[in-house]
C-alpha cells in the first residue's frame, strides 16, 4: 500500500467502480432543492434530478463540501501516518478548493496536497489516475502534486450539451440566448480554458453536427495525444459515448478508452443528454 492517500471529490466522474478499485477518496459536493440537501453521488442520483426537474421546473443549487467535510475526510488517513494528495474541481467554478485548503492547514504542514485541478467532470478523472499512478510507483505527495499540477496544461476537455434550458435556469446564459439558441437550433461545443467554461464552437443543427464537431477536434489533435487513457463523458447518453468510445479506440490507439457517467453536479448544470471527451496531450520537452 501507499504512503499517499489520493483524493478527489464526487465532480471527478470517474468510471464506475475506480474509486474502489484504486482506493480514491472521494469527497461529495451537495445538491439542494430548496430546504432539501443531498450528497452527490450518495442520496441522490442524476435520474433523481431530472425527475424532479420535470416535476417541479426548478433546478437544484450545487454547493461545495466545507472545511468540515474535508477534515473528516482526511483525519483517519493522516492518524495513519500516510500523506493525502487532494485534486480538486477548479477553483474558478466552485469554493470546493479554497475550503479544502482551509481543511488542510488544520494538520500538520506538508502532510496534505491540494491541487486545484482547473477542470471539472472526468478531466479532473485524468489528472487523479495519474496522481494514482504516480503514488504507485512510489513517489512522494509533494513530488505527485507537483507532477499533477505540470500537468494541467495538457488536459484537454470538450463537451456538447443537448439544450440551453439548464445553463439558462442556473443563470448561465440569458433568456434571450436561450431563446435564439432553440430558435436557431445552436448547439454549442464547450471547452475549459484556465479553469473556465468558454464557448469553443457554435454548431448549427442537430446535435449530431455538434458533437461530430467535437470528435473532429479531437481527431485532428490525435498525434498529440498521450496513449495511456482517454475518458468519454455522459449525462443519459450511453449509446452515443459507447459510438464515440469506439471511434477513438479505432482511430487513436489509445491503451485505454473508458466511459464514465457525469455525477449530479454536472447533471444539474448542464442537463440531460450532455457528452464529453476528455484527454491529456504527450507532455513536450523543456528547450
Amino acid at each position: 500500500m501507499s504512503n499517499v492517500k489520493i483524493f478527489a471529490d464526487s465532480t471527478s466522474d470517474l468510471p464506475s467502480g475506480w474509486a474502489e478499485r484504486y482506493e480514491i477518496g472521494l469527497v461529495p459536493l451537495y445538491v439542494v432543492f430548496g430546504e432539501e440537501t443531498f450528497r452527490d453521488g450518495i442520496d441522490i442520483t442524476p435520474p433523481d434530478i431530472y425527475r424532479r426537474v420535470e416535476a417541479e421546473g426548478n433546478l437544484p443549487k450545487t454547493t461545495a463540501p466545507s472545511p468540515k467535510d474535508f477534515m473528516d475526510a482526511f483525519g483517519p488517513y493522516i492518524n495513519q501516518g500516510r500523506d493525502i494528495v487532494y485534486i480538486s474541481l477548479s477553483s474558478k467554478l466552485s469554493s470546493t478548493y479554497q475550503n479544502a485548503q482551509i481543511a488542510a492547514a488544520e494538520f500538520p504542514e506538508g502532510r496534505i496536497h491540494v491541487v486545484d485541478s482547473l477542470t471539472l467532470c472526468s478531466g479532473i478523472g485524468l489528472l487523479v489516475m495519474k496522481a494514482v499512478q504516480l503514488a504507485e510507483k512510489g513517489f512522494e505527495a509533494a513530488e505527485i502534486a507537483g507532477q499533477v499540477a505540470a500537468m494541467r496544461p495538457q488536459v484537454e476537455t470538450q463537451f456538447v450539451i443537448d439544450t440551453l434550458e439548464y445553463l439558462y435556469k442556473g443563470g448561465r446564459c440569458s433568456g434571450m440566448q436561450n431563446f435564439i439558441g432553440s430558435l436557431l437550433q445552436i448547439r454549442p461545443v464547450l471547452k475549459l480554458v484556465d479553469g473556465n467554461i468558454i464557448p469553443a464552437y457554435k454548431v448549427r443543427g442537430r446535435k449530431e453536427k455538434a458533437v461530430q464537431q467535437m470528435l473532429d477536434n479531437a481527431m485532428a489533435d490525435k498525434d498529440n495525444m498521450d496513449q495511456d487513457l482517454i475518458l468519454v463523458a455522459h449525462t443519459l447518453a450511453e449509446e452515443e459515448a459507447q459510438r464515440l468510445a469506439v471511434i477513438l479506440r479505432e482511430q487513436t490507439g489509445a491503451r485505454e478508452v473508458a466511459i464514465a457517467e457525469a455525477g449530479c453536479v454536472i447533471s444539474s448544470h448542464c442537463g440531460p443528454h450532455t457528452v464529453a471527451i476528455m484527454y491529456t496531450r504527450k507532455q513536450q520537452p523543456a528547450s
